[in-house]
């Protein structure tokens, strides 16, 4: 085994629809033959990884008898337990059929609504018949072309309603299961609702039942739209609220491009995966590692193959350089906080007393101002970490 091939152990999972997407674009059709949902257990088993997550219709097709889904799930089931590998997330595919063409749970039509609660709690039985604990909800839908159709309010009432319905369902049934809801600000909808970390974070907490919702962030839905992905993770990390992760790559500003992990931007994914392993100092993430990813169109099925390895070891790649970078000593010279015996006790919460103090204290503010943080020196550092010539 090679010094960075992934071993269970490092948590990595893909989805069904991530290694057996056909590579089939708006311009061109598929490339590549669709794989038995066994021969993607076991190729994911070989190469290392840990689990297969899967949106309801990627493992039982749209429209299967009860018989036939029952068949489906049992093999699929014997295929996990001759692997090894586990099903820590399921989702529900409320997106893709054209009843959704005007949103799920946000549609204006009243039967569609019902009908999307009708199928996410039969995809909620179907993941917790799988192992999963985590349901992640993308709205790919909830959102506009035109904004005339609705009041946005209106929307976000729709949408409260029906997770606060779907936490009720799973509490109904004594479910071991939360929700991480996903952000994405656009596509295929011209504007989605709750498109960022932050919008998704404060939705949560207008919830009934907060503590079973957090996050399911992902790199490229964020970094479209130009904003720090890993600002985002640590934010919900902070605040206790990263559930689960997609992770992938993305050119910003362009459309969802779900490329091989680590393949654009290295040094937003340094420090992504930084946050992640906590070598900053702060809190480890200890859930599985998502890849929400696909191969280049240009590729057979040993592509898709590579494109899963190369995920992977790019993490572990990755991970070791965060460990090496942190630990620097001129590094962490660099970004050492100074410690101030009266000052630093004085920031931790407001007293009256503390405030007299700070507005008592004179500050040399030009002193201040004039001092050089050699961060051109950091980055130069990351950038000589992540090209191997210091480590």
């Amino acid at each position: 085994m090679g010094r960075y091939d992934p071993v269970p152990e490092d948590r990595f999972t893909f989805g069904l629809w991530t290694v057996n997407n056909p590579g089939a674009d708006p311009f061109g059709s598929a490339v590549r033959e669709r794989m038995s949902v066994r021969h993607i257990v076991e190729k994911l088993a070989e190469l290392g990884a840990y689990g297969v997550n899967f949106h309801d219709n990627d493992l039982v097709p749209f429209g299967s008898s009860a018989t036939e889904r029952d068949r489906i799930v049992a093999d699929f089931k014997q295929a996990l337990a001759d692997t090894g590998m586990v099903v820590p997330m399921a989702t529900t595919n409320l997106f893709a059929h054209p009843v959704f063409k005007d949103g799920a749970f946000t549609a204006n039509d009243p039967q569609v609504r019902a009908y999307a609660l009708q199928k996410t709690m039969d995809a909620i039985d179907l993941g917790v018949e799988c192992g999963a604990s985590t349901y992640v909800c993308w709205g790919g839908r909830e959102g506009t072309d035109s904004d005339a159709c609705r009041d946005p309010k209106v929307a976000i009432q729709r949408m409260r309603d029906a997770f606060n319905y779907l936490c009720e369902y799973v509490l109904s049934r004594d479910y071991e299961l939360r929700f991480a809801l996903e952000p994405k600000p656009n596509e295929p909808r011209c504007n989605i609702y709750l498109p960022t970390v932050g919008h998704m974070m404060a939705f949560i907490d207008t919830l009934d039942h907060p503590q079973m919702l957090g996050v399911n962030p992902e790199v490229a839905h964020e970094t479209m739209s130009g904003l720090s992905f890993h600002q985002g993770v640590a934010q919900a990390l902070e605040a206790g609220k990263l559930y689960h992760i997609d992770l992938n790559g993305q050119k910003i500003g362009r459309y969802d491009q779900d490329l091989r992990f680590g393949s654009e931007d290295i040094k937003g994914a340094l420090n992504l995966v930084r946050v992640l392993e906590g070598t900053m100092g702060g809190t480890k993430y200890e859930g599985p590692l998502h890849f929400d990813a696909h191969a280049y169109r240009t590729e057979d099925e040993q592509g898709v193959w590579d494109f899963a390895l190369g995920c992977m070891r790019t993490y572990n790649i990755l991970k070791e350089k965060a460990h090496a970078f942190d630990n620097d000593p001129e590094v962490q010279e660099i970004i050492a906080t100074p410690v101030d015996g009266t000052l630093d006790p004085l920031l931790e919460g407001f007293t009256l007393e503390g405030a007299g103090t700070i507005r008592a204290t004179t500050f040399d503010v030009d002193a201040l101002g004039g001092k050089g943080l050699r961060y051109e020196r950091l980055d130069q550092l990351m950038m000589e970490h992540l090209m191997g010539v210091r480590g």
